[in-house]
């Protein structure tokens, strides 16, 4: 890619119609759909080629330029990926087109990487008739642009709870992707794919949608799956419902946390059965399995946000900063302000 920047993105884009062995015609092609990428510093390189890709095949299948894409930065200088690969980009982030579609693409750092700079383009393309969307944390990004409103949205489930500590008024949702109106956004990884399978299907058609969901060995469903994550009877290893429903409680009562007693009495159970099958299932008690939710969830407040220790202790349900310091060192090697030290020097 080239990572010089003209004045204009639109003369960026060639149409790549690149042959292939197999063909399958579209009868309702009348105009290219043009998608631009925002790459943010440390984007998911998986996330972005996941939606890429079945644009691509969607054009090499039909022999048609039924999508057209424009890879943008900041500054038109190629972007740092998290996996340390720099991938070189068509152009800077201006003189927008207002057919293109622009995504957000972002990743740990969805919160904070994109620039005040940023933020103000993107409201002025929504302004003059541009749509947006996010993928894998790029929703993070729009909705410091006030670019989200009431529409359902989501992002990456590891991301979500910095997410909403630092906007307590938007609910991401649950779901691999939502798509509400001319509002794009998904978790990342296959998710990217499988909502780009979507807007084919819309485009073009169901069949042409599942021969390039084969061609991308995707498993043809082209129905949403809801969870972006595995159950927790797999995460678990177990299909024990009252194990699963006193660990669901301990996730759902993380600021402020539930006693042994409140699990009793939620479960029906006795402390010493919760207890035994704390034991038998994940050999530790049910309180170490508690406070390690809890201190895992501060491992990603201090990723995802910029709140203080002891801001993030109290979120995480630790009424003394000492006690959740020491505890977060026996968990994860080094202490709350060595790790944000960490943070900020990387």
């Amino acid at each position: 890619m080239n990572a010089s920047a003209p004045a204009s993105t639109a003369a960026l884009a060639p149409d790549v119609i690149p042959e292939g062995a197999f063909f399958f015609p579209v009868d309702t092609f009348t105009e290219t759909r043009h998608l631009g990428f925002l790459l943010l510093p440390q984007f998911t390189l998986l996330a972005f080629s996941s939606a890429l890709d079945p644009l691509r095949i969607a054009n090499q299948l039909s022999q048609k330029p039924l999508y057209r894409w424009s890879v943008l930065s900041e500054t038109g200088a190629p972007v740092a990926s998290s996996s340390g690969i720099d991938v070189g980009v068509h152009g800077a982030l201006t003189d927008l087109p207002r057919d293109m579609r622009l995504l957000v693409c972002s990743g740990n750092r969805g919160l904070q990487v994109a620039s005040d700079a940023v933020l103000s383009i993107l409201r002025r393309h929504v302004r003059f008739g541009g749509k947006v969307g996010g993928i894998c944390t790029g929703a993070s990004t729009l909705a410091r642009a006030g670019l989200l409103g009431t529409r359902a949205f989501t992002l990456h489930w590891e991301n979500q709870p910095g997410f909403i500590e630092k906007f307590p008024d938007l609910a991401p949702s649950p779901r691999r992707f939502e798509i509400d109106g001319d509002l794009w956004t998904c978790g990342g990884g296959a998710a990217a794919t499988e909502m780009m399978l979507s807007i084919i299907r819309r485009d073009h058609g169901r069949e042409f949608a599942i021969v390039v969901s084969d061609m991308c060995l995707n498993s043809g469903d082209l129905e949403p799956r809801t969870a972006q994550r595995s159950s927790l009877a797999s995460a678990l290893s177990t299909r024990n419902t009252r194990l699963i429903q006193i660990v669901q409680k301990m996730h759902q009562n993380i600021e402020d946390p539930l006693t042994l007693d409140d699990l009793s009495e939620e479960t029906g159970l006795s402390r010493r059965q919760i207890e035994r099958h704390f034991r038998q299932f994940l050999n530790e008690s049910p309180m170490t399995t508690y406070r390690n939710i809890r201190l895992d969830r501060a491992r990603t407040l201090f990723i995802e946000t910029d709140m203080t220790v002891a801001e993030i202790a109290i979120a995480c349900g630790f009424n003394s900063s000492g006690v959740f310091s020491r505890h977060y060192k026996e968990r994860f090697g080094a202490s709350p302000s060595a790790h944000l030290r960490k943070l900020k020097q990387g």
